[in-house]
Order: structure tokens, then C-alpha cells, then sequence
């Protein structure tokens, strides 16, 4: 029985992980978790290129983490937000937050 469960469980195990452990998306995930925000509110609070950031959040886009809205405004006004399943992971990202204050150390002087 416990091969069955870990056949299941380990390939979309291996596929959350890999999508949440690219660099940045745990952040840009958890910035987004206060509401929608423009491009320009994520790359400002986030010491990430505006490349890098637009590929991440086009990663999350096509993986239905985020969603993209375009409102026909001059000049056009692009918000990202969480969809239902980026919410989902909100209760492990606050887990993660309480456990890195517990447990993780900053090096003086970084």
C-alpha cells in the first residue's frame, strides 16, 4: 500500500516543488498574497530584475497561480493576482514564515 501512495504522491510532490523552488516565486507569491499589486509594486518591493520578475510571473500565469488582468485604461493597467489555487498555498507560506522566525538566523553584516 505505501508504494501505491508514494507512486501517487511523489511525482506531484517533485512538480510542486519544482515550481515553488525557483528563485523568487516563493516571494513573488507571498508579496501577491496582500492583494493584487501592479508589476512595478512587486519589482520595487522585491530585489529582483524586471526580466526575471516578468518570467516568473508568466510561469505562475500558465502553472494557474496568478492571474494577469489588463483593464483598458490609458495608459493600460496590468494587475497581478492570486488565483484560487495560488490562495491555496497561503496557509504553508504563513507555516513557513513562522517556522523561519523561530528557526533561521541572518549573518550580521548581509
Amino acid at each position: 500500500m505505501m508504494k501505491l501512495n508514494q507512486s501517487l504522491l511523489c511525482p506531484k510532490f517533485e512538480k510542486a516543488m519544482q515550481i515553488l523552488s525557483k528563485r523568487w516565486t516563493g516571494l513573488i507569491i507571498y508579496q501577491l498574497l496582500s492583494g493584487p499589486q501592479r508589476f512595478c509594486a512587486i519589482e520595487s518591493a522585491l530585489p529582483i530584475s524586471g526580466r526575471l520578475l516578468s518570467e516568473r510571473l508568466k510561469d505562475l500565469e500558465q502553472e494557474g497561480i496568478v492571474n494577469r488582468q489588463i483593464y483598458p485604461e490609458v495608459p493600460v493597467r496590468i494587475e497581478y493576482s492570486l488565483t484560487k489555487k495560488g490562495l491555496a498555498l497561503e496557509p504553508m507560506l504563513r507555516e513557513i514564515e513562522k517556522w523561519s522566525q523561530t528557526w533561521v538566523q541572518i549573518e550580521e553584516g548581509l
